[in-house]
């Protein structure tokens, strides 16, 4: 039985699925927008939304710069190392507490930062397609 065992396991160990979702998570935040299975996008939606919630809470005191106490700097290190643990390239780092986070930010929100829309089905083996977006961020498609 299954009982307490959440998550889709995507046909993968543990190892590839960690790997699977780091890569899903920095390209989202690097281009804004992605085109992945329905079944990986769902998945990924809770990980983009783990990752944004340690931009946002790093936005305010970034914000104070030189002004911040030691002890608020620490909490931005912190958060930017708690997030290295999932995003992968510096330019989707960067892009998290530059853009993605202060947006957030500003939206007094308490999660939900990502949008899944069903596109297509994939020619070949006929998965279900969906694309998963940052919302009210426009993408950038300039490669990184």
């Amino acid at each position: 039985m299954r009982h307490g065992n959440s998550g889709r396991r995507l046909s993968r160990n543990s190892s590839h699925r960690d790997a699977l979702y780091a890569n899903l998570v920095t390209a989202l935040f690097t281009y804004g927008r992605i085109e992945t299975t329905e079944a990986k996008a769902k998945e990924l939606r809770a990980y983009a939304d783990a990752a944004i919630r340690w931009g946002v809470e790093a936005a305010p005191i970034a914000t104070k710069g030189d002004k911040a106490t030691a002890a608020e700097k620490a909490k931005v290190v912190h958060a930017r190392r708690e997030a290295r643990k999932v995003i992968k390239t510096r330019v989707a780092l960067d892009r998290l507490f530059a853009e993605i986070g202060p947006h957030f930010a500003t939206t007094k929100k308490g999660g939900g930062y990502t949008r899944m829309l069903k596109t297509r089905f994939r020619a070949g083996d006929a998965a279900s397609m969906a694309f998963v977006e940052l919302i009210g961020l426009a993408p950038t498609f300039a490669a990184a």
